[in-house]
């Protein structure tokens, strides 16, 4: 597994090994000792799986609030996706900030976005699957979202040319960053 280091402290890529011949390959897509051996400590509980038929679909940027925040380990099952994660912990000397990465089938890469973050992606083709481990179930009454055009943040979601972003409407009407009063503050070291 190799593990690279991002901008925002506690935003890892993941990259497991392939071991392949001509049939395919195989992989650990995630292993609680391969997590453990190299310190990071989650407990995943739940598994989502989503499918984005149209190309330009942007979901996010998402989060749930404490008590049911979530750590995130995200990757893509089949296509091509822009993975965007945001700080938001209050204090933190990111806060604002963002990263984003290509995950891809062909990569294998999957990013690990720890509490504390908003997360978001685009597809970059169609039928593009997206598979992701929770640390904590899904609870709609702590749910938020910030507006993925937010000025602030700009982030860079490299839309092709022509194409316009297919939302759901809840992430239509998404706060900004600056009215966020967040439920997350950064503690030192994490």
């Amino acid at each position: 597994m190799l593990i690279e280091q991002t901008p925002l402290v506690g935003v890892l890529i993941i990259t497991p090994k392939r071991f392949g011949d001509s049939r395919g390959f195989f992989c650990e897509s995630y292993s609680a000792k391969a997590f453990e051996q190299n310190h990071l400590e989650y407990d995943f509980v739940q598994d989502n799986h989503s499918l984005s038929q149209a190309q330009g679909t942007i979901r996010g940027l998402h989060f749930q609030a404490p008590p049911h925040a979530q750590d995130k380990l995200v990757r893509c099952g089949r296509g091509r996706l822009w993975d965007v994660a945001v700080d938001i912990r209050k204090g933190s000397p990111t806060y604002g900030q963002w990263f984003g990465t290509e995950l891809s089938f062909e990569n294998g890469r999957q990013l690990l976005i720890p509490a504390g973050f908003a997360h978001g992606f685009v597809t970059r083709e169609p039928d593009t699957e997206i598979i992701y481990k929770c640390s904590d179930y899904y609870a709609p009454e702590t749910e938020g979202a910030i507006r993925w055009d937010d000025p602030d943040l700009a982030i860079d979601w490299d839309l092709p040319e022509g194409v316009s972003p297919a939302l759901s409407p809840k992430d239509a009407e998404a706060g900004s960053l600056a009215g966020l009063n967040s439920p997350f503050v950064w503690e030192i070291g994490r």
